[in-house]
């Protein structure tokens, strides 16, 4: 599935926990207030979604990372450059 179609699904669910939701609100009344937790929970989720949506239009997922290899730069890089607050290598500080 692509990236839309999984995001399409999950404003689905979001949308059958609404329905049930009110019908909850039916047995237990508007006033309870784990309900209306659990509305505004829900309300968050539905928000995120639309921002996870927006973030990635046309279902273009995140860039992979670049990985950086454990092994130690060649020194040669680091010829004539200064340490960081302490100058070059060949200088003494005054």
């Amino acid at each position: 599935m692509s990236l839309q179609d999984e995001v399409t699904a999950v404003q689905r669910c979001l949308d059958d926990l609404g329905r049930a939701l009110a019908r909850l609100e039916k047995h237990l009344g508007s006033q309870d207030l784990e309900l209306r937790r659990v509305r505004t929970d829900a309300a968050h989720l539905r928000e995120s979604v639309t921002l996870l949506r927006d973030a990635h239009p046309g279902g273009q997922p995140r860039p992979e990372p670049v990985q950086v290899p454990d092994a130690p730069y060649d020194a040669s890089l680091w010829k004539d450059a200064d340490d960081e607050g302490l100058g070059a290598r060949d200088r003494h500080a005054p």
